[in-house]
């Protein structure tokens, strides 16, 4: 019988564990992910690529995280006793919030990948017995006896949903978790897609890696502007970039691409050469490990540059004396927020899912969303476009009990070192 999500959670103690209420469901690949992205009709030009986007989506997509939890934190003043609900992806930036030591953190995810990594993310900071082994296992790249730390630390303390996704084995024989003997962060949808950028790079003769030579900010600008500038305007690329479905890598459905494109020119080569140009040039790469994974493909060593806030020694001791605060739910967002009670969440981290939805669902969200904050709770979230999509679209009632803080949104977005998104947005609830 193959295991299904979604787990229900049960409280032991301090403890949120995970319990399967499900097994014996049949979870039909990207049903889900599907309910939030379908928009049109099936057999329209439209409806297809949303179907496609669609079953691609419910595999792997993103191995890390692709917002900076450092400005999220601080965006959010993220600290003791806010309870925080977020949504998953990657997992990264939920380890980061626990830096702060918040009293409880919501993950929820469509995705089941995600919701399988960020399981076992949990159980490896629980159960990895030093931080070097956490290290080793998602920071380091090639270190082959990753998949025998999973079976001997992990996989035991492992819900037996998730266990299944990492244990199940390929049309070679390789078990899933295999991947962490290699190189974890160049799999998934977002591993293929960048792999794809170098190699097409390199069809015109240009290593992006080169930039990971240059010495100070001064050098990253003159190898964008010299080396990787003029990629962006090839014919080829510029008529590739104009399918929708050359940025599924990046999980952009079509949806996103539509907003992403008003941001440019009117061509998605211009678009996406704005955000690398934000990537490589406006941080020193010593400061971003977002560039790292891009140029280098890599995360850097200890003491070679920054490192994400779970990975860096000093927070090792905090992130697992706070690890119990954290519950993962294979949910729609909406929803599980229906079952929360009024008032009952301080902090609410979107990333960009809002690109997704239709009018209604963004209705329905943000009834949510202020039905269970108290007021001074904080809202952030991302954008493809650079302006907030909310005016307009998000009823008057709903939006007149929150302040959009404009000025800081703005400040916020300029930092964000992960560069790839045109606007990062703080809503703050008000005082009845």
């Amino acid at each position: 019988m193959t295991l299904r999500y979604p787990l229900a959670a049960k409280q032991m103690g301090n403890h949120l564990a995970m319990t399967d209420v499900s097994a014996d469901l049949v979870f039909r690949r990207g049903k889900e992910v599907g309910k939030a992205v379908y928009q049109n009709r099936p057999l329209s030009k439209a409806g297809i690529s949303e179907r496609l986007f669609a079953f691609l989506f419910s595999g792997l997509v993103y191995p890390q995280i692709w917002e900076d939890p450092d400005v999220d934190m601080e965006a959010m003043q993220l600290g003791q006793g806010h309870r925080v609900v977020t949504i998953a992806s990657g997992g990264c930036n939920i380890l980061a919030y626990l830096t702060r030591s918040p009293a409880r953190v919501d993950a929820v995810d469509l995705n089941a990948a995600h919701i399988a990594l960020n399981r076992m993310k949990l159980e490896a900071v629980r159960h990895l017995p030093s931080q070097g082994d956490l290290f080793r296992f998602f920071g380091a790249a090639d270190t082959s006896h990753n998949s025998a730390a999973y079976d001997r630390f992990i996989a035991p303390h492992l819900d037996p949903v998730s266990r299944h996704y990492w244990e199940r084995r390929n049309w070679r024989g390789r078990r899933r978790i295999a991947v962490f003997d290699s190189n974890f962060y160049q799999t998934g949808l977002l591993g293929l897609f960048i792999a794809m950028g170098h190699r097409t790079a390199k069809f015109f003769g240009v290593d992006p890696a080169g930039i990971m030579q240059a010495r100070n900010v001064g050098e990253q600008r003159r190898f964008f502007y010299e080396e990787l500038a003029p990629v962006f305007d090839k014919k080829l690329l510029k008529w590739a970039t104009s399918r929708k479905a050359s940025l599924f890598g990046l999980g952009i459905p079509p949806a996103q691409y539509d907003s992403l494109i008003t941001s440019g020119d009117g061509t998605m080569a211009s678009v996406l050469k704005a955000r690398l140009e934000k990537l490589a040039c406006d941080f020193p790469l010593e400061n971003n490990y977002f560039a790292w994974q891009a140029f280098a493909r890599r995360y850097p060593n200890p003491g070679e540059a920054a490192l994400p806030a779970y990975l860096e020694k000093q927070h090792y001791e905090t992130i697992r004396g706070n690890v119990d605060r954290v519950a993962i739910h294979h949910a729609n967002l909406i929803e599980f927020l229906a079952g929360k009670d009024a008032g009952a969440v301080d902090r609410f981290v979107l990333l960009d899912a809002q690109d997704w939805m239709t009018d209604d669902q963004l209705n329905a969200l943000w009834a949510e969303i202020t039905r269970t904050a108290p007021a001074g709770a904080r809202v952030i979230f991302r954008t493809a476009a650079e302006p907030s999509l909310l005016p307009g679209r998000v009823s008057s009632s709903l939006l007149d009990q929150w302040d959009y803080q404009d000025e800081a949104s703005r400040e916020f977005s300029a930092r964000d070192r992960s560069a790839i998104y045109g606007g990062f947005h703080l809503y703050v609830k008000r005082a009845a």
